[in-house]
């Protein structure tokens, strides 16, 4: 069968045999993602490479930059700089945005009080109270850095590896390599949380794609909407049987293709149609929080009823947990404080804080959190030089990626934990650094992956999520 007819004979099937066309099944979007689709059951041969302490991630991600000094980096001696320039021994040249270049670098101290939480006394803002009560899981590191100082090129680093859009993003790295557990939902669910107000933020796709691996590895993304995932349902008049006799003779043209050209990416579209079919079941039961007990909504706080909020988002988190996802991540935008940071930061904190700790208690209680790995964190933090007049309820906070808190729990790191520490300005790492591509070796080690063997070939070159630098698992984050 010469192509011509083998491309008649498929588009005859669709719209004249069964009277419904590509456009009216409405997997276009599904197609356009290009493989949100089911991975590899068992993962690659070989992986992992011991025992995991972590057999799942969630992932929380901050994005805009959260201000460690508000927040987790307790500087009380900045009160006598305060006004005052940044010593130049301190800025040591370090680049600024364009946003703060051309303006003096006045110093402002952290606005919030601290208080020390749990047995091991970590210290946290009154702006996170919740978090306080679940210190003695957390594992804070106080030196993250990166390279990137504007958010685009900083969270594709943060979650890429590279600051340059086109590489695989760490979930589609790991579904890639470890594979699913669960045949009804991807391996890999990107929710982003439903402002209250619009998020002049932009999240690109790229965030969660899967670069140059096999399509069907990128996240998915679940809609905060009525229909979590467009066009999933049939149209009116398709029954299930049919849907199914439909879907078998596609594959088969496609196995036929595939058997032609080896394209990879029609075995993608092949699972792709299969995990939609069966998505069609999974995807309504898991968002259907109408069986979650009134003492769930209680846990997660007052907006855990808005479907798509953070914290509703957190409950699908948890379970999507208790389905046996790879990996979720949580998307929370507007955390880049340039002006206003008294009501900015405040707002943002009320958003994530109670749904964070809840998830915590929540995956405790379930017996989950010593599987799950919890990631807390933007893709840097803020400067301690006050943006616009310094001692104003309007002033902000510039980007800084020299150093940042992140925290994480669960998943066999150390509870209880603070691990780093920053010079007297928040602005420079003392001890121990741990850069992003460190974080990424350390993910991976927790999920049983040596990240130097986990390579992919593309165009000539083996690459892997933690690049050709040098990074470091850093064991002294670990129980």
């Amino acid at each position: 069968m010469n192509n011509s007819s083998l491309h008649t004979t498929r588009r005859y099937f669709l719209g004249q045999c069964t009277g419904v066309s590509v456009g009216s099944m409405a997997l276009s979007t599904l197609l356009g993602q290009a493989g949100a689709a089911e991975s590899n059951i068992l993962g690659l041969p070989g992986l992992p490479h011991f025992a995991p302490k972590a057999k799942r991630v969630i992932f929380l991600t901050q994005s805009g930059g959260p201000s460690q000094l508000e927040l987790y980096d307790h500087k009380p001696g900045l009160m006598k700089w305060a006004g005052t320039e940044l010593p130049e021994s301190v800025r040591q040249g370090q680049r600024l945005t364009t946003m703060t270049a051309n303006q003096k670098q006045l110093i402002l101290p952290g606005i919030t009080k601290f208080s020390k939480h749990g047995q091991s006394g970590a210290t946290i803002s009154e702006w996170l109270p919740h978090l306080g009560e679940v210190a003695d899981d957390l594992c804070f590191i106080k030196s993250m850095t990166t390279d990137q100082i504007n958010h685009a090129p900083a969270m594709t680093q943060f979650l890429t590896g590279n600051q340059i859009p086109g590489r695989p993003s760490m979930g589609a790295w790991i579904s890639y390599g470890l594979g699913s557990v669960n045949r009804n939902l991807p391996d890999y669910l990107v929710l982003i949380s439903k402002m209250q107000r619009p998020s002049d933020q932009p999240l690109y796709d790229h965030y969660w794609g899967s670069g140059f691996l096999p399509s069907r590895y990128q996240g998915v993304k679940l809609r905060n909407s009525k229909d979590p995932v467009l066009y999933l349902n049939d149209p009116e008049g398709l029954p299930r049987h049919l849907r199914r006799s439909m879907l078998d003779g596609l594959s088969e043209m496609n196995q036929m293709r595939f058997a032609q050209t080896n394209d990879a990416e029609i075995t993608t579209r092949i699972r792709q149609y299969e995990m939609a079919y069966r998505m069609q079941a999974s995807v309504p039961d898991l968002t259907d929080l109408s069986e979650e007990p009134e003492s769930v909504f209680e846990l997660y706080g007052p907006d855990s009823r808005r479907a798509g909020s953070y914290a509703a988002n957190c409950i699908l988190a948890r379970r999507l947990a208790e389905r046996g996802v790879r990996f979720i991540q949580l998307f929370h935008p507007d955390w880049d404080h340039h002006s206003r940071l008294p009501s900015w930061c405040t707002a943002r904190c009320r958003d994530t804080d109670q749904p964070s700790a809840a998830l915590i208690k929540d995956l405790k209680q379930r017996g989950l959190l010593d599987e799950t790995l919890v990631i807390w964190g933007g893709e840097f933090g803020r400067g301690v030089a006050g943006q616009g007049k310094w001692d104003s309820p309007e002033a902000g906070r510039d980007h800084h990626p020299r150093c940042f808190t992140m925290w994480m729990a669960g998943g066999g790191v150390k509870p209880g934990t603070t691990y780093g520490a920053t010079d007297d300005f928040s602005y420079n790492v003392t001890e121990n650094p741990v850069h992003v591509r460190d974080l990424h070796a350390t993910v991976m080690h927790l999920l049983g992956i040596h990240h130097d063997r986990f390579t992919f070939r593309s165009q000539g070159l083996d690459f892997r999520l933690t690049g050709v630098e040098e990074a470091k698992v850093v064991k002294g984050l670990m129980a």
